[in-house]
């Protein structure tokens, strides 16, 4: 295996350490440093190319982006609701990417999107959206606002206000 990115070794060590003792992991003082900002965070679990668990937030919740990876490690190996929850011995199987958020910003129209490098949220009302950056088969404006708009609930016939962002993503 191919050294794995400290965001993801966090996410790695994080979701053992929840699976093995049903705690939340402390960051180190060193590694809690070096990911000190406050950002959104998502994490994504892949086994066999398939995803098998993604729960991330957009805007930041914990004090730091190393809180955010443990939350959301943690969150997304046992609290996706698609998917049951990951197994210890499964970890070794799994690919982890972690995506940094940068701040969101309104857009005008689906003309200022590109699926390669803008996520997408899509909102109406209290209903919200959201579609990472970079997904497999996903190469259309087209079809990033009609995922971010199911995930959503929201019809085609209702108002959207589209928002962008871009992410450092780390395997």
């Amino acid at each position: 295996m191919s050294k794995e990115s400290l965001p993801v070794m966090l996410a790695r060590q994080s979701l053992r350490h929840y699976l093995k003792t049903g705690t939340l992991l402390a960051a180190e003082p060193d590694i809690a440093a070096q990911l000190s900002r406050q950002a959104g965070v998502f994490v994504s679990l892949k086994k066999d190319g398939e995803l098998r668990g993604c729960i991330g937030t957009f805007q930041a919740v914990q004090p730091t982006v190393a809180e955010e990876i443990i939350q959301n490690a943690v969150a997304a190996g046992t609290q996706d609701p698609r998917f049951w929850p990951v197994e210890l011995e499964e970890l070794p199987q799994l690919s982890i990417s972690v995506d940094i958020l940068e701040q969101p910003e309104r857009i005008g129209s689906k003309a200022e999107l590109d699926p390669h490098k803008y996520g997408v949220i899509v909102q109406s009302g209290r209903r919200t959206g959201l579609l990472l950056p970079m997904l497999e088969g996903v190469d259309t404006v087209e079809a990033q606002v009609e995922i971010a708009r199911q995930k959503a609930g929201i019809r085609n016939d209702e108002e959207l206000d589209l928002f962008r962002f871009t992410v450092t993503r780390y395997t």
